[in-house]
């Protein structure tokens, strides 16, 4: 048994894990994080960072493509996918040595093994121990006062096809693959998927996207769907809404895979599965606790990310809410205020941001229509167009066909959400947030000066517009 005593031991190093450690270590608490493989998770090495600095070599590659239409004649220029591939890699060691060093500052201390929680026992008089084991079959016991369960998600494969991780490929085999396939079959139309959709396509792939559903992301309002869509299928990008596939739907060979549906056979170099993601759960010693899951297995809390087990608590996607790392940050930081006696504000996941980093960008906050009108609340859409700003036109290749939205409650006049497609509207958003998490009207968004020509002048106008005092639409 370690002979260190620790206030909290985090299980699992991810962006849920180490926020709250050191927000912890910064309330003057003695922390430990077990983790069995790299400080980060699932953001910093298989998913937001490196699938973000792909869509950005993605990004330049289409402006390349486009030159001529901001009067710049480009010739001979060619995709370097190796170093593509290494700006991703330098981007992402040099952020996992900057997480490493956090660790440090605020005195951390780092398991780099797999961690379980374990009963009762002579030992201890509650659950809550973690036993971690070593690579080299070595183990040690980690007495603590509080537990965050923090173990993050994996890819969810289908039912009758798994990984092989050369053909059939999870978002993270795709992150890893040295070269780009010329025909890349994608199966799942959510946020994930189509994101490899947008920039496989940037980079030449020709791409086709097999939804189950009956429109690509259903997360989001049917109108951003539907403009995605139009947008991705005027570059090559081909959909297939609708789609149910079974054991009889993929067969392999020694250089291809072939998916029939339908009366379509599409011939494929690589299929990526982008069908959600599975806590990790199972094997963390659960059984040994009150903890609860739901069906899919993720850990049941309450407001306070508190399990049954009131000194375990749980955050990030294994508790599955919004699986984004922002969420589990906060969730995690709401966990460790409650735990140290402080008076933290829920997450409410209304206010929320959620992005989409395709090109074009895709951003929203709160309810759209169709899940307004699904609750029974009367509800009122204003749109503007970013062909009303002018540093959209200035900035978009070809016709602007980006907009937002906000979403009122017509009994108050309440700001209930807020959609938009177009140019850093996954920066934009960021206003939003703060204009709801301040409670602010739309007449003080609209009232509020924004530089010009700013792509932010479409909130303005947007603010505006609702008062019946739009300027420019």
């Amino acid at each position: 048994m370690s002979e260190k005593q620790y206030d909290l031991v985090v299980l699992g190093g991810g962006t849920a894990g180490y926020v709250a450690a050191i927000r912890a270590s910064q309330l003057g608490k003695k922390v430990a994080i077990v983790e069995k493989s790299l400080l980060g998770g699932t953001c910093l090495h298989k998913g937001c960072i490196p699938t973000k600095s792909l869509l950005k070599s993605a990004e330049i590659h289409h402006t390349i493509k486009n030159a001529s239409t901001f009067g710049i004649d480009v010739s001979n220029f060619k995709v370097n996918f190796e170093n593509i591939l290494k700006r991703k890699n330098d981007i992402v060691n040099q952020m996992h040595t900057g997480v490493n060093q956090l660790m440090q500052h605020h005195h951390i201390d780092i398991y780099n093994g797999t961690g379980r929680i374990l009963g009762t026992s002579i030992f201890s008089p509650q659950s809550g121990t973690i036993s971690v084991e070593y690579e080299d079959g070595e183990s040690d016991l980690i007495p603590n006062q509080f537990v965050l369960i923090a173990t993050g998600s994996t890819p969810k494969s289908l039912p009758f096809i798994e990984f092989d991780h050369e053909r059939i490929l999870s978002s993270d085999d795709i992150l890893s693959i040295e070269s780009l396939p010329e025909h890349l079959a994608i199966i799942g139309g959510g946020v994930i998927g189509l994101e490899f959709a947008s920039l496989m396509n940037d980079l030449g792939t020709s791409v086709t996207v097999i939804e189950a559903n009956d429109r690509i992301l259903p997360t989001e309002s049917t109108q951003i769907a539907s403009s995605l869509k139009k947008e991705l299928s005027h570059r090559g990008v081909t959909f297939y809404e609708n789609i149910q596939l079974d054991e009889n739907s993929i067969k392999k060979d020694d250089d291809s895979v072939t998916i029939y549906f339908e009366n379509n056979a599409i011939k494929v170099d690589k299929v990526l599965i982008s069908v959600g993601r599975t806590p990790n759960t199972q094997d963390i010693g659960l059984n040994n606790t009150k903890i609860k899951t739901n069906k899919a297995g993720h850990i049941i809390t309450n407001e306070y990310q508190q399990t049954e087990d009131k000194h375990i608590y749980a955050a990030g996607d294994c508790i599955g809410k919004l699986q984004l790392a922002h969420v589990g940050s906060k969730e995690g930081l709401v966990a460790v205020e409650h735990m140290f006696d402080g008076r933290p504000i829920p997450v409410n996941y209304d206010l929320v941001p959620k992005c989409v980093y395709t090109y074009p960008e895709i951003a929203s906050i709160g309810k759209n229509i169709e899940e307004a009108k699904a609750q029974n609340i009367k509800a009122r859409v204003y749109k503007v167009s970013f062909k009303a700003i002018g540093k959209a036109m200035i900035d978009d290749i070809g016709e602007q066909n980006g907009f937002c939205e906000v979403i009122i409650n017509k009994e108050n006049d309440e700001i209930i959400g807020l959609n938009m497609i177009g140019p850093h509207v996954t920066e934009l958003i960021n206003e939003v947030s703060l204009l709801q998490f301040m409670n602010g009207s739309s007449l003080e968004l609209g009232l509020t000066t924004h530089a010009h020509p700013s792509l932010s002048e479409v909130l303005m106008e947007l603010g505006l517009k609702v008062e019946g005092r739009a300027i420019h639409v």
